[in-house]
């Protein structure tokens, strides 16, 4: 009878390789079960939240797909989803899967406030934009940063922040105040809303806070926080505000929730 004899270490060796074989699989469902995660976290974002529940939902809460949302009496919670914005009115408890007819109008305003425009002309006014625009309780873009309220927001193009103010029948001014000192002057014209932000004489700096101050309201504070590039899905850009604490601009999707967009899951 004839021996074949194994290589020392062969059967350590098979042994290795199917350990491999198997970390390397779990390593891929991980990877998997993480990209699935992420899909599911963009399904619904909090922009608002009012009542004894409001801790439990706070603004920039990411909600997953058919997530249930247990309401109480007295609550109010705002959420942007695929479809655009839902308000969530208590007692009751809701699903968030996408089945819930909206007004097709309020869709396409929700779209149109969160897209990007808004090129610079030599004058320095705002390409695409109507000169005459009317008192509004906020700005018709997420990304005009209202002079009237302050707040925190997020920019992409530093050389493109447009600032916002809700009275335009008369011609306005302010000043802008870095925390170095340095100062800008603003000045809109009769009929104009929009100002692009003075970043030849005062530029906009990346976490930096700056004072706006005119003589009819009380100064506030604004401020700005660059990202690299913004996402196209609007899921995607609320969760994005969220994570870098722009509330000021949650807050604006959420005035985007029409007065009868209550519902149930």
């Amino acid at each position: 009878m004839s021996w074949v004899s194994k290589p020392r270490g062969a059967n350590h060796r098979g042994g290795h390789q199917a350990s491999s074989a198997k970390v390397l699989i779990a390593g891929a469902a991980a990877v998997v079960a993480l990209a699935m995660a992420g899909s599911a976290m963009a399904q619904a974002v909090v922009v608002r939240s009012t009542g004894p529940s409001a801790a439990a939902y706070p603004m920039g809460r990411k909600l997953p797909a058919n997530a249930s949302v247990a309401l109480r009496a007295g609550d109010h919670v705002t959420v942007l989803d695929k479809s655009g914005t839902r308000v969530l009115a208590g007692p009751g408890n809701f699903t968030l899967n996408g089945a819930v007819n909206r007004d097709t109008g309020s869709g396409t305003a929700l779209a149109s406030m969160m897209a990007r425009n808004g090129a610079r002309t030599r004058t320095g006014a705002v390409r695409g934009m109507p000169m005459l625009v009317p008192a509004s309780t906020g700005p018709s873009s997420i990304w005009y940063v209202d002079v009237s309220k302050g707040g925190t927001y997020c920019v992409a193009d530093p050389a493109q922040v447009v600032l916002w103010r809700p009275d335009s029948s008369d011609e306005g001014t302010g000043t802008l105040l870095s925390a170095d000192g340095s100062m800008a002057n603003v000045t809109w014209r009769t009929g104009s809303s929009l100002r692009l932000w003075p970043t030849a004489t005062l530029p906009v700096v990346d976490g930096q806070t700056y004072k706006f101050s005119n003589t009819v309201s009380q100064p506030v504070k604004i401020t700005v926080k660059l990202v690299t590039a913004l996402p196209d899905d609007q899921v995607e850009v609320a969760g994005m505000l969220a994570d870098k604490g722009c509330t000021a601009q949650l807050d604006l999707l959420a005035n985007a929730a029409t007065d009868g967009s209550a519902s149930g899951g």
